[in-house]
């Protein structure tokens, strides 16, 4: 499955005959994005890799130890905790970095745009 040759190279000619040109601002933002899509997978990657070692731990633990664990939790149920478990961490670290680096690029975008140059807040004009 997938895109066709045929069809990709007729999109790709396209695109670079295209007569749009993008902004160096353009590319820096893409640039950005991508750097905090990357930093919200690492973040993400630690702690689904915690999440999985807590939860792993003691759902091994209570299927050996506790009756009703025992004889309710196969395999696939033990599997099912830890992986949920850490799928969930994933998703949620990535989601807060992520939106933590945006609040905080927005924030600097912000601050070099109303104090940049001469008149600003704090500074006496001479």
């Amino acid at each position: 499955m997938g895109i066709p040759s045929e069809i990709r190279d007729v999109w790709i000619q396209r695109k670079r005959n295209s007569f749009i040109i993008p902004s160096p601002a353009e590319d820096e933002k893409n640039l950005r994005a991508k750097q905090f899509s990357q930093e919200g997978i690492r973040a993400g990657v630690k702690a689904a890799a915690v999440a999985a070692v807590v939860s792993a731990v003691p759902t091994l633990i209570a299927v050996r130890k506790i009756p009703w664990a025992k004889a309710n939790l196969n395999h696939t149920a033990q599997a099912l905790i830890i992986s949920g478990a850490s799928i969930a961490a994933y998703f949620i670290t990535v989601d807060k970095t992520v939106l933590e680096s945006a609040r905080r690029n927005s924030r600097a975008q912000f601050d070099k745009t109303v104090f940049s140059g001469e008149g600003s807040p704090g500074k006496e004009n001479h």
